[in-house]
């Protein structure tokens, strides 16, 4: 009890890597079905693992969805603010105390959203499979990462195992070539009528006041991209959002597809029993589901990857794989994230990465709970202790003779 006393939140992490294992996630999974994947694994760096409580706790805020970003930045701010302003202190230090919860956090934001750092990359064994992304930018796009180059994306995709990336900006078309990594192929998202439709080819610009003017006129584009020669997927999440009842209408019109996972904040609250509906209507249409990164040149990992069959067309065509913790985005009430992220985070550790974890709460639990002796330099806990081995030891000299 005097341990735990002294030293809870070690203690209370280290209960929570191992009973979490008890009930662990998959690393991946189908989304349209659940399962993981046959063919599918992620594998994790050894920089990765390393540091395996960064890693996960960046990855964790980078699969937040927005409105459970903003109720976790409140919560947990609030909590450390108040944690640091109470604990018994000089006034001085205790407002020290109070600001540095906060500011960590927003540090922490700031690395999951800037910091390069190793990344899980997918690998498949089905060499028939082509990993590709269907949805991305670069800095051409009006809400693009200013400075995000082709060449920048096409780094970011293939750290994590893309094989190639249909670059897709914002009612601009993509007429750049960029082989030297993965080879990013020509789109376009069309935007209309509070709905944005990707459109998958080397396609012609089309007149977008002659579609956007209202939902009615909105079916018309899906024709005259087929006149183009282009695929027409909606993006998430404007056809949840403001389509949701004119999704028979976009297929009867010619819409070739659906996004079913989008990686942006303001997508992953797309709920399971939506995505369901989706799917369901996809696979009874013949329909195209994919995942998207919609990376715009912010956050170092993906949450989800297409496996593209070639040759086959329609619902078959597409195998999307995505992680576990952002599907669950839209399972939980945003005021939950303050305590359902960090658990849905432990539930989806690998074994390699439990021992991480174990392995530095360990070590900073020693570090922290042994006390220093007497004469010791000043440090932490046994570091203080250790550094005793160092110091230089010179012989006394001998007393000299009395009288």
């Amino acid at each position: 009890m005097n341990l735990f006393r002294r030293h809870p939140i070690a203690l209370v992490l280290l209960a929570l890597v191992v009973v979490s294992a008890v009930d662990s996630s998959p690393a991946l999974v189908d989304a349209a079905t659940g399962a993981p994947p046959a063919d599918a694994d992620l594998a994790r760096p050894l920089g990765y693992v390393v540091a395996a409580p960064l890693s996960d706790v960046l990855d964790a805020l980078t699969f937040l969805s927005l409105d459970r970003a903003r109720a976790l930045l409140v919560v947990w701010g609030v909590a450390l603010a108040t944690w640091g302003a109470l604990r018994p202190a000089p006034p001085w230090r205790r407002v020290a105390r109070a600001l540095l919860g906060p500011v960590a956090l927003l540090a922490l934001g700031t690395a999951a959203a800037t910091l390069p750092r190793p990344v899980p990359r997918l690998v498949t064994t089905d060499s028939a499979l082509t990993v590709i992304d269907y949805h991305a930018h670069t800095s051409a796009s009006h809400d693009g990462r200013r400075g995000w180059t082709a060449l920048d994306l096409a780094r970011w995709h293939a750290a994590q195992g893309f094989e190639a990336s249909y670059v897709t900006e914002h009612n601009v078309l993509f007429d750049q070539r960029v082989q030297q990594l993965i080879p990013l192929l020509p789109g376009v998202e069309w935007s209309v009528a509070d709905q944005h439709v990707v459109a998958l080819a080397d396609t012609l610009p089309v007149d977008r006041g002659r579609f956007g003017r209202d939902t009615r006129s909105l079916p018309g584009l899906f024709g005259e991209l087929h006149r183009h020669g282009a695929l027409s997927i909606a993006s998430l999440p404007e056809y949840w959002r403001a389509h949701w009842d004119d999704l028979d209408e976009f297929v009867a019109a010619g819409l070739d597809g659906f996004e079913i996972v989008n990686c942006a904040p303001k997508a992953l609250a797309f709920p399971a029993a939506r995505r369901g509906q989706v799917v369901a209507l996809a696979a009874a249409r013949d329909l195209l589901v994919v995942g998207a990164s919609d990376n715009h040149g912010w956050g170092k990992v993906t949450c989800v990857w297409n496996l593209a069959v070639s040759g086959v067309r329609g619902y078959r065509s597409n195998q999307v794989v995505a992680r576990p913790l952002a599907l669950a985005q839209g399972e939980w009430l945003p005021w939950t994230a303050a305590y359902t992220q960090p658990w849905l985070m432990f539930r989806g550790l690998s074994w390699s990465e439990r021992c991480s974890w174990v392995t530095w709460i360990l070590v900073v639990l020693i570090y922290r709970a042994v006390p220093r002796r007497a004469g010791d330099a000043a440090g932490l806990g046994i570091l203080a202790r250790s550094l005793e081995v160092f110091k230089l030891r010179w012989p006394r000299k001998p007393a000299p003779p009395g009288p």
